[in-house]
């Protein structure tokens, strides 16, 4: 049974609590340490655990030890009882309403996706590498049915050389490639995106605008190669490791079923993809 809905408006009723709440749903399904929130909404460690705190009373978080950290996620039954409170009960289930809202109770199966091209775009805080990858591997594993792009959110970036030497390695094409910042996909006459992902935590963590129409978004959180220290072939190393992990996820999403899948179903599919151990590929 869902918690009082006024005890759980007035722990979102706080600037900083409800920009922990909006980063988690962000990050969502997965769980954030305690320091790294703490960083991302500019808190001291100990005002945010008295903020984490009073959003796990609400029941809208909850918290799990990881080893010597403490992870935190958003209760996902939790907030979807509070938005069917506010489209079935404040709203009475109107649509004029509440558009966005009516929109998430359509039933399963009434809004399956049709077999068509998708536009997809990759996100990193600075389009150098991973997401440059994400590009380059979607473009070859999805021709014909994806077009992908990539952006970052600094105001500047460069293509990483061990991450162009890597796709040339690989045998893909990198002519076209060029680092791009997000604005370059926002406003009047930017395409529309069937799928938005971040794949590092930073760009996930930055209370960017969302997107428009029904874009789904993912969070593919993968290790930051161009952090990687030690000699050449380390970091070698570490560029090849970062581009298997994102092909392994690439290649589960192309071969999902979108044409079979309502728009909940698929969601769930992008997060359990975001969330897997990536395996080798052969």
């Amino acid at each position: 049974m869902m918690q009082d809905p006024s005890d759980l408006f007035a722990a979102l009723g706080q600037t900083h609590r409800l920009a922990i709440f909006r980063l988690l749903a962000r990050r969502a399904p997965e769980g954030v340490p305690a320091g790294e929130i703490a960083t991302a909404v500019g808190l001291r460690p100990n005002n945010a655990s008295a903020h984490l705190a009073h959003l796990a009373r609400a029941g809208l978080i909850r918290g799990e030890r990881d080893g010597k950290l403490i992870r935190y996620r958003l209760d996902l039954a939790a907030t979807g009882g509070l938005i069917d409170y506010l489209a079935l009960d404040c709203c009475r289930g109107r649509p004029d309403l509440c558009a966005a809202a009516a929109r998430r109770l359509h039933a399963p199966g009434e809004d399956v996706m049709s077999d068509k091209s998708y536009t997809v775009l990759f996100i990193c805080s600075g389009n150098s590498a991973r997401s440059i990858f994400a590009e380059a591997i979607l473009s070859r594993e999805g021709a014909g049915r994806f077009v992908a792009h990539s952006a970052g959110t600094r105001p500047r970036s460069e293509l990483n050389p061990f991450a162009i030497a890597q796709l040339e390695k690989l045998g893909h094409d990198v002519s076209g490639l060029r680092a791009k910042h997000v604005s370059e996909f926002q406003g009047p006459g930017a395409p529309h995106f069937d799928f938005a992902f971040t794949v590092c935590d930073n760009a996930a963590n930055e209370d960017c605008a969302p997107w428009a129409g029904q874009t789904i978004t993912g969070h593919w959180g993968v290790p930051d190669p161009v952090a990687a220290t030690g000699t050449e072939a380390e970091r070698a190393v570490a560029f090849a490791e970062a581009y298997r992990m994102l092909k392994h996820r690439i290649g589960a999403f192309v071969n999902l079923s979108f044409d079979k899948l309502d728009r909940i179903a698929l969601q769930k599919a992008v997060d359990d993809i975001g969330g897997a151990q990536a395996v080798p590929v052969a």
